[in-house]
Order: structure tokens, then sequence, then C-alpha cells
């Protein structure tokens, strides 16, 4: 392969080796191909086949048909040493892309607008790589292909159908390319990265009546309103000031006509937070205000609470090996962002809380070529000479904890 790795003054490229920036035009062609053809959760299957295809094609052992579509590869170096996986999501999301680019999504209402087609490039290349090089570290290297990020999630049930197993993973790590970083820059930090994700919806049944006579219903609508206010001060009054929590209404759908008072109201949001110890904590008193406040107007709810992911919480051995690497690869310390996280979820979580491992952000936004929407937007995109630096990151990483 021609090298045509571009040039860039936020990257150092001559940290980035001559075979890996040999695969750029590669990694642009594999993202670009699964760019066009987006699979939601549990639907990758074409995505799947173009990995299996090409680790086929490396003679890379690997399993699929994990949680539906998922795949797991091993590259062994043949000789005894430690097990350190790379994960890399494969799904979509259900957007209607809006970039006109010649690799534009051909699948109707879907789009990678979260650079997961990135991920699963980069993945591949450092399969290619690690499996031309098994010379250059011990143990093996486990790359899981996991489905479903987006939602419902496919981390657990990959886990649960043993993934982390046979053999059994020491360590594991995982990249998000990140527009909220310019390219050149990584965020790499010990403890929490991402935060939980919990969602709630409930339903408010009151008694509607004529708008001129409220002294005769049960207005679901100046319920809901006292609620969306009250849920505020779970954050302002009962979380410590130095944890950082989110309490969001998104959605509050009541009434049909002006001059009628609702019998009921329906309202949906999520909660975010970093400390583990507030996972029931938010949930308890989401109920409580909203009992009490039904229970002061004779209102009656229904609701409905569930976690979605925990929050990503990094090991610090493993974030330390990892920021140890990013400064080798960006042109000075300075291009290592220490305390970039962020209120998103992920729901490599749940790897990281079976083995210790490190998630981190690559920086791919581009604001000069018009790269810099942020994720899940119609019009995201990412400068894709980030791909040939995620290869380097984790060839790095693997030379370094596979000794």
């Amino acid at each position: 392969m021609v090298s045509t790795f571009p040039n860039s003054p936020s990257i150092n490229s001559a940290q980035i080796r001559l075979e890996i920036r040999a695969l750029q035009s590669q990694l642009v062609k594999w993202r670009r191909g699964i760019h066009q053809r987006p699979e939601l959760g549990f639907q990758e299957k074409l995505t799947a086949e173009l990995i299996s295809q090409q680790l086929q094609a490396w003679e890379i052992e690997h399993q699929t048909g994990i949680a539906e579509t998922g795949i797991v590869a091993i590259v062994d170096s043949d000789r005894p040493g430690p097990v350190l996986a790379i994960r890399a999501d494969m799904d979509a999301l259900p957007i209607q892309e809006e970039n006109e680019v010649s690799y534009r999504s051909q699948h109707e209402g879907k789009m990678h607008a979260c650079g997961h087609d990135g991920h699963v490039a980069i993945a591949l290349g450092t399969a290619y790589y690690l499996s031309q090089h098994r010379q250059d570290f011990r143990g093996k290297v486990k790359i899981i292909f996991q489905p479903a990020e987006e939602g419902p999630g496919g981390a657990k049930p990959m886990i649960e159908a043993g993934v982390l197993k046979n053999p059994d993973v020491d360590a594991i790590i995982g990249l998000h390319l990140w527009n909220n970083l310019p390219l050149g820059k990584l965020g790499v930090r010990s403890g929490a990265l991402m935060a939980a994700v919990e969602c709630f919806r409930c339903h408010i049944f009151g008694k509607g009546g004529h708008g001129a006579m409220p002294d005769q219903t049960i207005d679901s609508v100046v319920v809901s309103a006292q609620i969306v206010n009250a849920l505020q001060t779970i954050v302002a009054r009962n979380v410590n000031p130095l944890d950082s929590a989110v309490v969001t209404v998104g959605e509050l759908h009541a009434g049909t006509a002006l001059n009628v008072i609702a019998d009921t109201a329906q309202m949906s949001g999520t909660v975010r937070y970093f400390n583990p110890a507030l996972e029931s904590f938010i949930g308890k008193r989401i109920e409580e205000i909203i009992a009490g406040i039904c229970q002061s107007h004779g209102a009656t709810y229904k609701l409905d609470y569930w976690q979605l992911y925990p929050p990503v919480i990094n090991d610090k051995n493993i974030a330390e090996l990892v920021r140890s690497v990013a400064i080798e690869v960006v042109e000075t310390p300075v291009g290592v962002v220490p305390e970039c996280h962020t209120m998103g979820g992920e729901d490599m979580s749940f790897f990281l809380q079976e083995v210790p491992g490190c998630y981190f952000f690559l920086g791919a936004a581009n604001p000069e070529k018009g790269l810099a929407y942020p994720h899940h937007h119609p019009r995201f995109d990412f400068d894709e000479t980030a791909l040939a630096m995620g290869v380097e990151m984790f060839v790095r990483c693997v030379e370094k904890f596979c000794r």
C-alpha cells in the first residue's frame, strides 16, 4: 500500500510509523464503506461480514455471532504473556444523514453519526498490523467488535457470552473518536470519564374538566409542572456539590385543547452522574418527589425507572499506560487533555467493571475542513487523519502492556 497519510500540524506524523501511515488509505476505505451501509444495534450483519472477511484473509482466529452480531478476534504472539483486549463498537444511529459526500449513507434514516465506523476501521488496522508483527509483543490481543452501543447495549450480553474468558483478559482498552477535541489531542484520565445513564418515564393521572372550572378537576399539567421544577432540587440540594449530576426532563406531553384541563400527562427524562454511590439515590429521590407532589394534589402516578449504563471508570494504572503512550504520539504533552470527561454515557463501562482498563478520547474535529459538528448531528463527520493515529495508539499500548 502507498502511504497517503496527510500532513497535519497538530499531529507529530513522525511518531506514526511508516507501516501504519501506509495503511491510511485502506483505513479510509474501510471506514467509508461502513459509513455507506450503517446498521442499527444487533443488526450489524453487513459490518460483521466485512470484518470477518478481512480477518479470514489475514488468517486471524475469530468467532462470529456473539450477542447476535458481535465478533471476537485473537492475535496470538505464540509466546506466553498477558492478554490485552481492545474494544470497538459497530452500530449506527437512526438519523437521516445530511452530509453531501461521496460516502453518504445509502440506508434511509440510518447514519454513522458518532464515529463507530472509524472505530471499526481502527480496530481492523490494529488487527492487521499486529498479525504482521507478532514478534513485537508477548501473550495475546483479543479484539472485540461489539454491537449495539447506542442501545439497548451490546457490551453486557457479550460479557455474558464469555468474551472476557478463554483466554482470560487481564486488561482492556478502547477509544472514542471525539469531535469535542481537535485533531491531534487526546483525552486520557483515570477515574470517571463518562457518566452513568439512567432513564425514567412517568404518567400523572388527575381529573380532567372544563378550563373555566378548575375547582372540579385535578390538573395534571399543574402537577407535572411542579414535578419538573422540583426534580431540579435533587442536584441543587441533595447531591454533594463536589459531585456532578444531571436530572433532565426531555419530554412532557399533556392536553388536547386550550380550554380543557388535561386528566393525564406524561413525562420522561434522563439522569447522569459520575459517582457510583449515587446509583440508587437519585432514582429514589425522584419517586419521593413525584409521590409527594401527587399526594398534595390528589393525583396518582405510575413511574418506570431503569439503569441503562453505569459510569465509565478508568483504572489508574491502565490510564497511566495509555497516557504515557499518548505523550509519545502527539506533538507535545500539551496534546494530552487530562480532565476531558463528559456526562455522555457508554456501555464500555460494563467491560471496565469486569477487568481493569482505560477508555480514552481521540480528537477528530477539524473546523477548517468543516468537520466539527457534534456527535449525533445529521452532519457529523470527522478528520480521517485520526484513523492512523488510533492504530498507532493501540499498537503502542499492546507493545507496552504485552512485554
